[in-house]
């Protein structure tokens, strides 16, 4: 989804369903009506503060970065580190300035190639499946969308924990018109609403959970498990898939660009559409590695020795 299907997308519960005990998060509705400037001073002191002296998992990140790019030095894995920490800021204060965005900020903020692309399957009458992983803002990337599309996006997600939370991460996820819809439920409501030419819209590189069908291959040198779900749905839909790359342009400025991943009705072999996506989302963290959630404890899953080796084919 271009919301989240599933990693990091859950918050711990305070018992009142809101943080601090219950008490409303006044200071986000105040951080939003300040100017982004101001914010993102806010935002650079914060990944400072975080780098220097209280470094969010620490050994989690090192661990991830030292895996994924063993040719950079200990200098080179600090310096993604820090820019990790600066950039994950930077998003926050973001997400909180989402709120009150105006719309005409938004478009010139993120630009988007390639939207004929999908548009052209759109107004052929025929719905289209959008992945997209965890890279910069995925949060704008939705606002951007359902500003820009002109056709309605549903996006999967999975409910949060912290019912404040939920709550004011819905009105910021749907303020532009996309529909939010509970990752379980979604192929029961692609076929539901089948008449309802739309985009569907996921963000597929969170680590699926134990109980769910998964693809290994892998993926940023690591022996990886991929949630199927995108696969399957094309599978049984025959939607084409698109990838969504997003890029970090300068400081509050994106690019997104639409890639054709499969056309209509195909799919492939079982695992294809998989790997072609592990592989994208692979260059992207190559392109950017300080763009991607290294502090996400992304392989708890380990591959059972009876499983065949995963394989890293090329894409395309």
């Amino acid at each position: 989804m271009l919301t989240e299907v599933g990693a990091g997308n859950s918050t711990t519960s305070s018992g009142s369903g809101t943080p601090l005990g219950g008490r409303p998060a006044w200071w986000a509705r105040l951080l939003a009506r300040a100017p982004l400037r101001a914010l993102y001073g806010f935002a650079s002191f914060i990944g400072w503060l975080t780098f220097r002296f209280f470094p969010y998992r620490e050994r989690v990140v090192l661990e991830n970065l030292r895996k994924a790019f063993p040719s950079f030095s200990e200098a080179q894995l600090r310096e993604v580190m820090r820019a990790y920490y600066h950039g994950f800021a930077q998003m926050l204060v973001e997400i909180i300035k989402g709120v009150r965005m105006p719309a005409a900020e938004l478009y010139r903020r993120v630009r988007i190639i390639n939207l004929e692309a999908p548009r052209t399957f759109l107004a052929q009458g025929q719905s289209v499946l959008l992945v997209a992983a965890h890279q910069c803002n995925w949060e704008w990337m939705l606002l951007a969308l359902s500003l820009e599309l002109g056709y309605p996006v549903d996006a999967a997600y999975k409910p949060l924990v912290n019912a404040w939370a939920e709550k004011e991460m819905k009105k910021l996820r749907t303020r532009f018109g996309s529909r939010l819809v509970p990752a379980k439920d979604l192929l029961a409501d692609i076929i539901k609403r089948r008449d309802v030419v739309r985009a569907i819209a996921m963000v597929a590189d969170q680590e699926p959970t134990t109980s769910e069908h998964k693809y290994w291959t892998r993926f940023l040198g690591r022996d990886t498990a991929f949630y199927v779900g995108p696969e399957e749905i094309a599978r049984a839909t025959h939607f084409p898939v698109f990838f969504i790359a997003m890029r970090r342009q300068a400081r509050g400025y994106y690019e997104m660009e639409f890639q054709l991943l499969a056309g209509r009705g195909e799919a492939g072999r079982p695992g294809e559409l998989t790997e072609r996506y592990a592989r994208l989302v692979e260059q992207q963290i190559h392109a950017a590695p300080p763009d991607w959630p290294w502090s996400h404890k992304r392989w708890k899953l380990k591959r059972s020795v009876y499983q065949s080796r995963p394989r890293q084919a090329p894409v395309g």
